[in-house]
């Protein structure tokens, strides 16, 4: 009897839910919703965020290549070149024997995610950069190692790296596709090596 209305008093206080009602209140429900989209904003950042950090890899390793260009074009007494497109570069060198530019050993052509592209200016003119096209020469199928065995390139790159230490006074920009997207910029006056610097929009 003392056990009974003990309970009796307990869930007058403490009321509990009936077994029969189920569902969600109204407050567990803006709760969910709430998590949900503050997981969805997180992961639209992280990857917003993340080509942001390819593309300034890109432009890092852009600036550090034609550093690296411009040691070895000094020290091995040759001329270099970076042939562009709007998606990627290639270096070549110049062959002074055949007097033509020719894909440097060592390098192959370097493609950019597809998310991103190229824009150069040289001497402050906009140049217009055309996508890629295969050569007669170039075979999808080939392997890496054939690569080598393809013929001279027969275009002439827009950035010179000379052995003087002198570079083409350049400002190239790789950047997004996307509105509002990322940049950064690379500039020489034709003396100083390229920064890789974020780029105002």
């Amino acid at each position: 009897m003392v056990n009974e209305q003990s309970e009796a008093a307990f869930n007058a206080v403490f009321p509990t839910r009936s077994t029969s009602a189920a569902g969600f209140t109204l407050i567990e429900l803006l709760v969910v919703i709430v998590i949900i989209g503050s997981l969805v904003s997180l992961a639209m950042l992280s990857v917003g965020g993340n080509q942001g950090r390819l593309l300034q890899d890109e432009a890092e390793r852009l600036a550090a290549l034609i550093g690296v260009l411009s040691e070895e074009a000094t020290l091995d007494n040759r001329e270099y070149g970076l042939l562009l497109d709007d998606q990627g570069y290639r270096v070549l060198r110049y062959d002074e024997r055949q007097a033509v530019w020719q894909a440097a050993p060592g390098q192959r052509e370097h493609r950019l995610p597809e998310f991103a592209r190229l824009e150069l200016k040289l001497e402050g003119q906009p140049l217009k950069l055309a996508a890629p096209v295969l050569a007669k020469q170039d075979n999808p199928g080939l392997s890496e190692g054939d690569e080598a065995e393809r013929t001279p390139v027969t275009a002439a790159p827009q950035l010179l790296i000379l052995s003087s230490g002198e570079l083409s006074p350049f400002s190239l920009r790789i950047e997004e596709r996307a509105a509002n997207g990322a940049a950064f910029r690379l500039a020489s006056d034709g003396f100083a090596l390229p920064l890789a610097e974020r780029a105002a929009q």
